[in-house]
């Protein structure tokens, strides 16, 4: 396949090919074969998952050509990748065929920025190449070889450059030694090809030692992110790049790097020959370096992904981008109901900031722009962002601004206003960082918003199922707790229940159902349902729990419930509870003393449909407190349940009997930190 992958970069101008194969019934693209790049460039991308937000991967997905003109559009859709490969360069990635079904991908690199996309002949020359390369990838699955992972990626050659002149080599060599400065060649793996003595010299190196190596390698000064990030760029971009380093200890050098498809010149010269330092137009442009924007974004991803709100979005991203980058302030922007939201800030009053919350998104603002178009703005000075918006105001005080749109699925979901107290330049470089960092926080914001999302309708759900207010029975006082568990929804099974019967009886119930997700919360609530309907019907404490066990052995929940039913008789001041698999209530007596209730244990609802749950009948003596708890209130783990249980009959029988909802906060405040849901039911008889 060497020739037409060549031939197809050839003919669409393109300087680099990448060509990925599909195996049969494989759920991810590996490059096979690349052309006019160092492999080390696409190492990161040996392996595609069809998942992934990456072009060739949505090409997949979609089966369309997906093209990206320059390194702002990469920022914006797809910031992973703008982020690793910073620099001048357009892509196109499609699908390779063969009829309708896939067979690989084909992904061109274009050097230099162009929105427009390619011209009719370009594009004829990419359709025909990736027809001949999906016809070939199927013949080679018909032969029953089809392309498969390698450790390594076929490499071929990169189109030869102009033949030399005849007795050109050493006219070439004693041209380049009489120039000022140093000369040398680097092939497309960076090594050393050519040196002049000059050169070899200017780097304190013999240039015996120099030839075939690395230069970063051979010299320890020059492997900085600079120099790394320029080389790269020289060879992604095929645009002139040039920097100054410093030789210790005090010789600063200018490099100039000039990149085609066979490798890349370099010129070396002094940079400081009147001693007044480097010449302002060599050294690198302000802004994150690629080394400044990779430390920054394993920080930011580290603690976006343990950010489980937006709230937490805010405050991680806040923190970690505003010192890294040196702004000085920041501004998190969403959409609702076609109006801007603030949803968070930093360095701002928040007098300024409620004037802009709720404004309509369609408002001439550049944060609302922003959000509708996708499309970032940079202003340098407040000059060029009232040319853009007359109607803005300088209230903040800020020098310059960024304006950055918060991506996610392929769609702006909110943006980021960044502010500045100095002047910024915004090169193109920082640009593309900026954008693509903007991404990855739009990303984290999207699973936030939903979590949130998730979060309040948890607790709606939750709150909608357990009782609202426990109905006033005379002669009874009573307090009630629940207390979600501290991972996941914060959505469970745990129920209580007070029920009035007649007006000397009441029921009271407790219970917790397996698991911690929405089936458990809704068979919660129609186990509380049966229970409170058996008990108005009058049933004994067994029989309810029989009828409610029969019930869930009919709907076949696949999960099991625990249960504990109390009938209280309010004028003879007695109690008739039977269990089910619950934790055995405790009864603290009005001189403080506190016992656990041998309750005959019963089996679990749902697990069979006769079993039967032995009844206990105790005597409530006035001032007493009969309390009823789930079992988050007293496991831990690598706590005795006894231990624990004891514990909890300790901090009952110091409390005061008079304030239930006081001893129903100490009892909650002394639990352990929940894993799982606590639910609590304090009743006191009066006297």
């Amino acid at each position: 396949m060497d020739d037409p992958l060549a031939a197809v970069v050839r003919e669409a101008g393109a300087f680099a090919g990448l060509l990925y194969s599909l195996p049969p019934g494989g759920d991810a693209l590996w490059l096979v074969m690349m052309t006019g790049a160092p492999q080390e460039t696409a190492a990161p991308w040996r392996r595609i998952s069809l998942d992934d937000p990456m072009p060739l991967a949505v090409a997949l997905r979609e089966m369309r050509p997906v093209w990206v003109g320059g390194p702002e559009e990469m920022a914006r859709r797809f910031p992973r990748l703008a982020l690793a490969l910073p620099y001048d360069f357009a892509l196109s990635a499609t699908p390779v065929l063969s009829g309708t079904v896939p067979r690989g991908g084909l992904v061109l690199l274009w050097h230099g920025a162009r929105p427009s996309g390619l011209d009719w002949a370009e594009d004829a020359a990419v359709e025909a190449g990736r027809r001949r390369l999906g016809g070939l990838l199927q013949r080679a699955v018909d032969r029953g070889a089809p392309l498969r992972p390698f450790d390594r990626p076929r490499r071929t050659a990169p189109p030869a450059g102009r033949p030399p002149l005849p007795e050109g080599t050493a006219a070439a060599s004693a041209f380049a030694d009489r120039l000022p400065g140093g000369s040398c060649a680097l092939d497309p793996h960076g090594r050393v090809v050519f040196v002049t003595r000059d050169a070899a010299e200017l780097v304190g190196v013999d240039p015996a030692d120099l030839l075939g190596a690395l230069p970063w390698e051979l010299l320890p000064w020059m492997a900085v992110p600079q120099v790394e990030d320029r080389y790269r760029a020289a060879l992604v971009s095929r645009e002139p790049q040039t920097f100054t380093v410093l030789r210790p200890p005090d010789t600063w050098l200018a490099v100039r790097l000039y990149p085609d498809a066979s490798g890349v010149s370099v010129r070396i010269t002094r940079a400081e020959p009147s001693g007044a330092g480097p010449d302002p137009s060599s050294v690198i442009p302000a802004g994150p370096t690629r080394a400044t924007v990779l430390h920054q974004l394993m920080h930011l991803a580290a603690t976006l992904t343990e950010a489980v709100g937006v709230q937490d979005v805010v405050e991680q991203t806040a923190d970690q981008l505003l010192p890294a980058l040196g702004a000085q302030g920041l501004v998190l922007m969403g959409a609702e109901d076609g109006r801007l939201r603030i949803l968070g800030h930093r360095g701002y009053r928040a007098e300024l900031m409620e004037e802009y919350d709720a404004i309509p998104v369609a408002a001439p603002m550049p944060g609302g722009k922003v959000l509708v178009t996708g499309v970032p703005d940079f202003f340098t000075d407040f000059a060029e962002l009232s040319r853009a918006y007359p109607d803005a105001v300088h209230e903040d005080g800020m020098a310059s601004w960024a304006f950055l749109p918060l991506i996610a699925s392929g769609r702006p979901i909110g943006s980021l206003v960044l502010a500045y107290r100095r002047p910024q330049v915004f090169p193109p470089g920082e640009r593309a960082a900026l954008t693509a960092l903007a991404g990855l926080i739009g990303q984290a914001l999207d699973r936030a918003r939903l979590y949130d999302a998730k979060h309040d309708l948890a607790h709606r759900l939750q709150a909608a199922l357990l009782p609202h207010t426990l109905p006033r029975v005379p002669g009874l006082r009573c307090a009630a707790r629940y207390l979600p568990a501290a991972r996941g929804l914060g959505i469970g099974g745990d129920f209580y229940d007070l029920i009035r019967i007649g007006a000397q009886t009441a029921g009271a119930a407790i219970g917790d159902v397996q698991g911690h997700n929405v089936d458990a919360a809704a068979l919660m609530g129609q186990v509380r349902t049966a229970v409170h309907a058996h008990a108005m019907a009058g049933a004994s404490p067994d029989d309810v729990l029989a009828r409610t066990n029969r019930l869930l052995m009919e709907l076949d929940p696949g999960l099991f419930t625990s249960c504990l039913y109390v009938h209280l008789d309010l004028a003879g001041r007695r109690a008739r509870m039977a269990t089910a698999g619950h934790p055995p209530p405790l009864l603290r007596h009005a001189d403080g003393r506190t016992e656990l209730l041998p309750v005959p244990p019963g089996l679990l609802l749902g697990v069979e449909p006769d079993s039967r749950c032995p009844a206990l009948d105790v005597r409530v003596p006035p001032g007493s407190v009969l309390a009823l708890y789930t079992d988050g209130l007293v496991e831990a783990p690598g706590v005795d349940i006894d231990d624990a249980t004891a514990a909890l009959a300790g901090l009952l029988e110091h409390g005061d009997p008079k304030d239930l909802d006081a001893m129903a906060d100490a009892l909650i405040r002394h639990a352990p930190t929940p894993g799982d849901d606590i639910a609590l039911l304090l009743i006191s008889l009066d006297g």
